[in-house]
């Protein structure tokens, strides 16, 4: 895996121990506080050469749901036939439109072209520092509660597949690490492998820095 991506590895993050059982007693409001209380660290990736230019906003949804008693987080697959990231694994989202009004209405707006989430559905919990991505857009995170189960109806042309995986799976610092890519030498963060899914690079970032926010006494650090 690392051969093939031209990784090498890089000093690990620090080491994030929590306990794991925490998660699963977080209650929506509890959520929504730490996201208000935190110090959110904004990240920013320096552009490649190819998409220098004035940035471009985008927005995304982390949509949160509760399985079982335990919380989880929803990602989708690109789908092969997008521009960007085909086959990666992303949050619903994408560019901000002239006419919406505020971070917020473009991650849902995209929520539900890619997913068919509706608006009304989602109890948004609060944002995560910006986040500047090497395709040069300025993305905002947006945090949000989706009921569950729940009827997608997933447009095909940008997803291939939605799936979830646990928080806790997700807090688990054995589960993900920091990497230099060789050919860039840029820092990227990747997961194990969960249901045969890939999660890393920006949206496996914005994943930690999420679950950094949820830790007592260690809002937003990174």
């Amino acid at each position: 895996m690392k051969h093939r991506l031209g990784w090498k590895k890089k000093a690990q993050m620090p080491s994030l121990k929590p306990d794991l059982s925490m998660f699963s007693h977080l209650t929506e409001d509890i959520i929504a506080e730490r996201l208000r209380q935190a110090d959110l660290p904004h990240y920013h990736e320096k552009p490649f050469d190819e998409f220098q230019g004035p940035m471009r906003r985008a927005a995304v949804l982390i949509p949160l749901l509760r399985e079982n008693g335990a919380w989880h987080i929803l990602f989708t697959r690109r789908a092969d036939t997008v521009e960007h990231h085909k086959g990666q694994v992303s949050f619903p989202g994408g560019r901000t439109d002239p006419e919406d009004p505020s971070p917020e209405a473009t991650a849902l707006r995209e929520a539900e072209e890619e997913v068919g989430i509706r608006p009304q559905d989602v109890r948004i919990l609060g944002r995560l520092g910006e986040y500047l991505t090497v395709t040069n857009y300025l993305v905002t995170p947006v945090v949000g509660v989706v009921p569950w189960p729940y009827g997608f109806r997933v447009s095909t042309i940008e997803v291939g597949r939605v799936f979830t995986i646990p928080l806790s799976w997700l807090a688990e610092r054995g589960n993900y690490h920091e990497f230099v890519r060789a050919e860039t030498g840029r820092g990227v963060v990747a997961y194990l492998p969960f249901d045969g899914e890939m999660l890393w690079g920006a949206t496996a970032r914005m994943t930690v820095n999420f679950i950094k926010t949820l830790l007592p006494g260690e809002p937003g650090k990174m």
